[in-house]
């Protein structure tokens, strides 16, 4: 599993077109603060996982980190070799890119 801090995700977004985020928190955290991408919530991950192209280069994110590695672990277990973790989530992207 690959991650990525805040600042190369920022970077990453700003060069990259494709990139695509996956936000697995839920709807009302989403609502309240996001950084874009498609909203899958984890405990939908597994019945979603259709909507995640594995050509693409797929940056999974959370609030704090926990639940977009497990997201990532249940779709690696698919076969997906396409995904990124952001280190410490919106937490850590509001403590130091904003």
């Amino acid at each position: 599993m690959r991650h990525l801090t805040p600042q190369e995700l920022k970077a990453q977004i700003s060069t990259d077109p494709e990139v695509l985020l996956i936000d697995v928190r839920e709807p009302w955290e989403h609502e309240a603060y996001s950084i874009g991408g498609t909203l899958i919530p984890l405990g939908d991950i597994n019945v979603r996982m259709n909507e995640i192209p594995k050509d693409k280069t797929v940056i999974v994110y959370c609030e704090k980190g926990i639940r977009s590695v497990i997201a990532i672990q249940r779709l690696e277990a698919a076969g997906f070799t396409n995904l990124c973790n952001l280190t410490g989530g919106m937490k850590a992207w509001r403590g130091s890119v904003e």
